[in-house]
């Protein structure tokens, strides 16, 4: 809609991926993005698809998408989880931003507009900007280990209840390093 990517949850529905079909190792990514008021989404990176797997416990999560994820969601308030922290998507560590980067909220999103996200990975240590201000600056060796390359996706977080929230992407630009 108007040269933007939509995405809309639907009731009950899971988490959902919008997946490039290239994959990148090293790359920075600037995307434009909105978000409603109460839901969030993320911008996968270095992902894959679960593989099933003999000695995996955690055959759940396999065929999910799992990999590192930037967080989309609007300024909540004080000590709240916002835009631009580290998420560990199907990969068991839940966070991978440290509990101090959780609390330290910024308001750097714009809640009724556009913001600009900018992720840079290089190696093992990933960096996140919203809006020109530097959110995130991480090394994950253990991630990187893992996850050295894998498609970028956009995803739709899931829901539980009957309300339908929209969010939107735009002047999506990928630049391999």
């Amino acid at each position: 809609e108007d040269g933007a990517i939509v995405g809309r949850t639907e009731a009950g529905s899971p988490n959902s991926f919008l997946c490039t079909k290239q994959e990148f190792g090293n790359f920075e990514l600037e995307v434009e993005t909105t978000v409603d008021d109460i839901t969030n989404q993320g911008i996968q990176f270095r992902s894959s698809v679960r593989p099933v797997s003999e000695r995996d416990n955690a055959n759940w999560r396999a065929g999910r998408v799992w990999g590192p994820q930037a967080e989309v969601r609007r300024n909540m308030g004080p000590g709240l989880i916002t835009t631009g922290v580290l998420y560990g998507e199907a990969l068991g560590t839940g966070w991978l931003s440290s509990k101090e980067k959780l609390e330290d909220s910024h308001d750097f999103f714009i809640s009724e507009g556009w913001n600009k996200i900018r992720i840079l990975a290089e190696g093992p240590r990933m960096r996140t900007w919203v809006n020109g201000h530097l959110v995130e600056d991480l090394t994950r060796e253990d991630v990187y280990k893992t996850h050295p390359r894998g498609f970028i996706a956009l995803q739709v977080h899931g829901i539980e209840g009957e309300r339908q929230f929209t969010m939107k992407w735009r002047n999506i630009r990928i630049r391999p390093l």
